[in-house]
């Protein structure tokens, strides 16, 4: 008698992984996310990673915006 066992993997290929969603977020940023890229978001991504993403990506951009000004107020002597 043969015994055959059967793990559930996760191999989804339509899976959105974390670089995919960087891309499409940062992409969403300066809004040229394409269709095919969309459609798979909505369809296999993962809302709460978006937002993840999003958020931190969006913290980083105002620190470092925060970062240069004072860098260059600082060499203004102000």
């Amino acid at each position: 008698m043969e015994h055959t066992q059967q793990y559930a993997i996760d191999t989804d290929p339509e899976r959105v992984t974390l670089l995919q969603t960087i891309g499409s977020v940062l992409a969403s940023f300066f809004g040229v996310q394409s269709s095919k890229n969309w459609a798979r978001d909505f369809t296999h991504g993962n809302a709460l990673t978006f937002i993840l993403v999003g958020v931190t990506l969006a913290g980083g951009f105002v620190l470092t915006l925060l970062t240069v000004v004072k860098l260059i107020l600082r060499q203004a002597g102000l």
